[in-house]
Protein backbone atom coordinates (compact mmCIF):
# COMPACT_ATOMS: atom_id res chain seq x y z
CA UNK A 1 0.00 0.00 0.00
CA UNK A 2 2.73 2.40 0.61
CA UNK A 3 4.44 1.81 -2.64
CA UNK A 4 0.83 3.07 -4.27
CA UNK A 5 1.10 5.71 -2.41
CA UNK A 6 4.46 6.66 -3.07
CA UNK A 7 4.05 5.94 -6.88
CA UNK A 8 0.63 8.34 -7.03
CA UNK A 9 2.59 10.90 -5.47
CA UNK A 10 5.48 10.86 -7.83
CA UNK A 11 3.25 10.95 -10.62
CA UNK A 12 1.18 13.56 -9.14
CA UNK A 13 4.53 15.87 -8.71
CA UNK A 14 5.50 14.69 -12.58
CA UNK A 15 2.11 15.59 -13.95
CA UNK A 16 2.42 19.38 -11.69
CA UNK A 17 5.94 19.93 -12.80
CA UNK A 18 4.92 19.50 -16.73
CA UNK A 19 2.27 21.82 -16.39
CA UNK A 20 4.21 24.52 -14.63
CA UNK A 21 7.28 23.80 -17.06
CA UNK A 22 4.60 24.61 -19.75
CA UNK A 23 4.07 28.20 -19.16
CA UNK A 24 7.14 28.88 -21.33
CA UNK A 25 6.03 30.50 -24.53
CA UNK A 26 8.09 28.55 -26.89
CA UNK A 27 7.07 25.40 -25.00
CA UNK A 28 3.13 26.08 -25.49
CA UNK A 29 3.90 27.60 -29.31
CA UNK A 30 3.77 23.67 -30.22
CA UNK A 31 3.53 24.35 -33.93
CA UNK A 32 5.74 26.85 -34.01
CA UNK A 33 3.52 29.47 -35.69
CA UNK A 34 4.70 32.28 -33.05
CA UNK A 35 1.67 32.47 -31.14
CA UNK A 36 -0.52 30.34 -28.82
CA UNK A 37 -4.10 29.11 -29.95
CA UNK A 38 -6.13 28.43 -27.04
CA UNK A 39 -6.26 25.14 -28.12
CA UNK A 40 -2.39 24.88 -27.09
CA UNK A 41 -2.95 27.27 -24.29
CA UNK A 42 -5.34 24.66 -22.73
CA UNK A 43 -2.67 22.78 -21.62
CA UNK A 44 -2.21 25.74 -18.78
CA UNK A 45 -5.37 26.68 -16.56
CA UNK A 46 -4.38 29.97 -15.34
CA UNK A 47 -3.60 31.07 -18.52
CA UNK A 48 -6.76 29.35 -19.98
CA UNK A 49 -8.55 31.79 -17.49
CA UNK A 50 -6.98 34.42 -18.25
CA UNK A 51 -6.46 33.85 -22.58
CA UNK A 52 -9.79 36.64 -23.43
CA UNK A 53 -8.13 39.24 -21.45
CA UNK A 54 -4.87 38.67 -22.97
CA UNK A 55 -5.91 38.40 -26.21
CA UNK A 56 -6.53 42.19 -27.05
CA UNK A 57 -7.01 41.71 -30.57
CA UNK A 58 -9.64 39.43 -30.26
CA UNK A 59 -7.87 37.04 -32.97
CA UNK A 60 -7.97 33.80 -30.80
CA UNK A 61 -4.43 33.77 -30.21
CA UNK A 62 -2.08 35.12 -27.92
CA UNK A 63 1.51 36.60 -29.35
CA UNK A 64 4.64 36.84 -27.63
CA UNK A 65 3.91 40.49 -26.85
CA UNK A 66 0.18 39.34 -25.51
CA UNK A 67 1.93 36.79 -23.16
CA UNK A 68 4.20 38.61 -21.46
CA UNK A 69 1.83 40.29 -20.12
CA UNK A 70 0.31 36.96 -18.11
Amino acid sequence: MKSINKTLALIALASSSAAFAASDFDTLDVDGNGAISQSEASVDAKLMSMFSELDTDQNGELSKEEFSKA
